[in-house]
């Protein structure tokens, strides 16, 4: 009997380790289906947002109904994207000598994917003198199929100038690495468009402050007086284009968001209008890419304009 009794405790014991093994083996299971969930989860948020990342050049067809000037036309939008408000200029055409280029506005739906964008202006027209430009509204759906983006939607519009409307038709868009058009580096609005014009050149030497390469397609732009507020007022250029005309640096921030171009070199120049009560005319801009956050002192005077020169890789 006392061997039969030590025999049942060994294999009771030998039942009890398996048991644990296994336990501590189905933990370890669960453990690592936990994270794996989890990991997938954050990988397709990511492919989400990045899905949801229009900003850049779109080409496609653009057909029309019966009654228009061509069948069917090439179309080209550059999309500018800042908190799901879209901004952009298109060019519809037949081939690249005969096009039309107008601006336009919109709004993104992230989570549908869709955009509305209507076009609000011709800009500029080379098309056949009995060709009368479309000014055109686009309702556009996001979609990715064989690891390619496109935008697929309808049109309708207006002739420029009248409320006489164009047959509508669809629009069939895909995302391209470069415009057949020059690209439009900065929107600028069309009040500074007319400001500028008005402007008597004033040349003055340019100090590069910093360079930097960025992550982001948006760049937000705050603007302080460094130190004492003194009245100092500055106006801003980017590429050349005025961004901001003669306003007041104080310990508010003037704020611009500033939508750029992959791989387009950028620069951002402070011009003082005036020196202030205490020259010479002072700034702490603060640049927010994303997640990382720069603070840059720009000091200008009459001889020479603060830079900060910037490019989005990628």
């Amino acid at each position: 009997m006392g061997k039969l009794k030590q025999l049942t405790i060994e294999y009771r014991l030998l039942l009890y380790k398996k048991n644990l093994n296994y336990f501590v083996f189905r933990r370890l299971i669960e453990s690592f289906a936990k994270r794996f969930l989890c990991l997938l989860s954050c990988f397709i948020l990511m492919i989400s947002a990045r899905s949801q990342d229009v900003n850049g050049i779109w080409r496609g067809e653009l057909t029309q109904e019966p009654g228009g000037c061509y069948p069917k036309y090439f179309i080209e939008l550059q999309l500018q994207v800042n908190d799901n408000i879209i901004e952009g200029v298109s060019y519809d055409y037949y081939d690249t000598s005969k096009y039309v280029k107008l601006k336009f506005n919109g709004r993104l739906n992230s989570s549908s994917k869709r955009m509305v964008l209507i076009e609000s202006k011709v800009t500029e027209f080379r098309i056949p003198w009995n060709c009368i430009p479309c000014v055109k509204t686009y309702d556009l759906t996001w979609s990715k199929r064989n690891n390619e983006e496109e935008l697929i939607g309808t049109w309708k519009g207006s002739q420029m100038g009248t409320k006489d409307t164009c047959p509508p038709g669809k629009i069939f868009l895909k995302r391209v690495a470069s415009s057949s058009f020059k690209t439009e580096d900065v929107i600028q609005d069309e009040q500074l468009v007319n400001i500028q014009k008005t402007l008597k050149p004033v040349i003055r030497k340019v100090e590069v402050i910093q360079t930097l390469l960025i992550e982001t397609p948006m760049v937000k732009v705050e603007l302080y007086d460094n130190g004492q507020v003194d009245g100092d007022t500055i106006s801003v250029f980017l590429n050349h284009q005025l961004i901001l005309y003669k306003k007041g640096l104080s310990e508010k921030p003037i704020t611009l968001n500033i939508p750029i171009q992959p791989f387009k070199d950028y620069e951002m120049i402070m011009f003082a209008e005036n020196l202030g009560s205490i020259p010479p005319n002072t700034a702490l801009m603060v640049l927010t890419c994303g997640k990382k956050k720069y603070e840059i002192y720009l000091s200008s005077s009459e001889i020479k304009s603060a830079a900060v020169k910037f490019r989005y890789e990628k």
